[in-house]
């Protein structure tokens, strides 16, 4: 496609854009009185407006019905976490009910660590990208000292080719075979969060297994961002959380996928609560723990229902839009920004590098050679919110739900004017 750095080309693509209502389908943070640009929903998502019926619902069930809410509400209490598993199976390509919606995502992960790490005096290491996401190397330390191992040699990572900005998926296979039965466990982000790759789970997953060990994946930037399809890939887990793409509010509840193979056992450890037991028996209070035969009986507690509300409510915007159709918009907003930023780079002379390879979701990393913090700044304060990691990266990521291509267009400008005042 033959893209055009112009005002007039971005708003038409935008008349074009089959997704462009449900821009009105979100709140905006305002700058000097218009919407600001925002790119980082792979932080936090905006806050859908139909959040705030969901929410007034429970607490209007809460004021009226107090305790009879858990089970005389227009959607009970007990079982309102239920609503969510088919419409989030779509989303990571799983069957519902291998899905549950409980905690937050590192608590669930420390959860999930205790049925797939399971490690003995032989097979004992966890195989990670290089600097994951720090949540995810304090959990992997912790876990691997819990069990009584030193983490400089039970957490092995996998690193970049010198000079290179992305992991090779062949570098990752060959790490996984030269551990071999050594290797306990595969854990990996789905996708990166700094560079904003996209791992080839099903050779990943593939390649862990052959060699015996469990294949678990955080899932953070990834859901309801880029296809998924764990229970193909025939992952063994996974947890994201829901406030990113997902758009749940901030801190909100997180979502667990549990391979099939793994349901309705009794003799898989884990940690396990009243709201894990059968819901036929649970209110018998028998003193034996009958696990439900989904993904649910990893759950320890009751859901928090003002939590889960706010994650209903954009899953129905999921439902209405559907996943191919999210990722045909981040595909072509996202690559409309690339040549935008080509395109600045080329008038400024400057020297942008995308550091974000093909294999991408809704993310442009850009290191900014020369330029600094104080561009950064200068957007911020010009209405454009993008996220800045050192020691010298802007995290660009286009929601398809939200974002426009006048966005984009105008961000460019933005950005050129920043560069040619000098405010570096």
């Amino acid at each position: 496609m033959e893209f055009q750095n112009t005002l007039a080309y971005a708003r038409k693509l935008d008349e074009e854009d089959p997704l462009r209502s449900y821009r009105s389908e979100f709140h905006f943070p305002e700058h000097n009185g218009k919407p600001v640009i925002y790119f980082t929903g792979n932080s936090l998502g905006l806050q859908p407006k139909r959040t705030q019926k969901y929410i007034d619902e429970v607490m209007s069930d809460w004021k009226n019905m107090a305790v009879e809410g858990h089970f005389k509400a227009d959607k009970p209490w007990w079982d309102y976490h239920e609503r969510l598993a088919a419409p989030l199976a779509k989303i990571v390509g799983a069957k519902p009910e291998e899905v549950s919606v409980m905690n937050t995502l590192t608590v669930n992960l420390h959860l999930l660590m205790v049925s797939f790490y399971r490690p003995d005096k032989k097979r004992f290491k966890i195989l990670c990208e290089e600097k994951a996401f720090p949540s995810d190397q304090y959990m992997l330390q912790s876990q691997v000292r819990f069990h009584g191992f030193d983490p400089e040699e039970a957490v092995v990572t996998v690193n970049k080719r010198e000079g290179e900005n992305f992991w090779r998926t062949e570098d990752i296979v060959a790490k996984i075979h030269e551990v071999g039965d050594e290797l306990a466990l595969v854990m990996i982000g789905g996708l990166n969060y700094y560079n904003g790759q996209v791992f080839d789970m099903k050779t990943i997953t593939e390649a862990g297994h052959e060699v015996g060990a469990m294949v678990g994946w955080d899932l953070a930037h990834a859901a309801g961002n880029i296809t998924l399809k764990l229970h193909e890939w025939d992952v063994d887990f996974a947890a994201w959380c829901s406030y990113k793409y997902m758009n749940s509010g901030p801190g909100n509840a997180s979502g667990v996928f549990i391979n099939e193979k793994y349901l309705d056992r009794t003799d898989i450890p884990r940690f396990e609560g009243w709201w894990g037991t059968k819901k036929e028996t649970r209110f018998l209070m028998r003193p034996e723990f009958e696990p439900i035969s989904t993904a649910d009986a990893w759950q320890l507690s009751n859901a928090p229902i003002l939590s889960v509300a706010p994650y209903l409510a954009s899953l129905e915007l999921f439902e209405e839009v559907g996943m191919p159709a999210l990722i045909k918009k981040r595909n072509k907003i996202v690559a409309y920004l690339e040549f935008i930023l080509k395109e600045i780079d080329k008038e400024v002379d400057s020297s942008f590098e995308i550091i974000t390879p093909e294999d991408r979701g809704c993310q442009l990393s850009v290191f900014l050679h020369g330029e600094g913090r104080p561009l950064f700044d200068f957007l911020m304060e010009n209405g454009v919110i993008p996220d800045w990691r050192e020691p010298n990266v802007i995290r660009l990521a286009p929601a398809p739900f939200y974002c426009s291509y006048e966005d984009m267009y105008h961000f460019g400008q933005l950005l050129k004017k920043g560069i040619l005042e000098k405010v570096s």
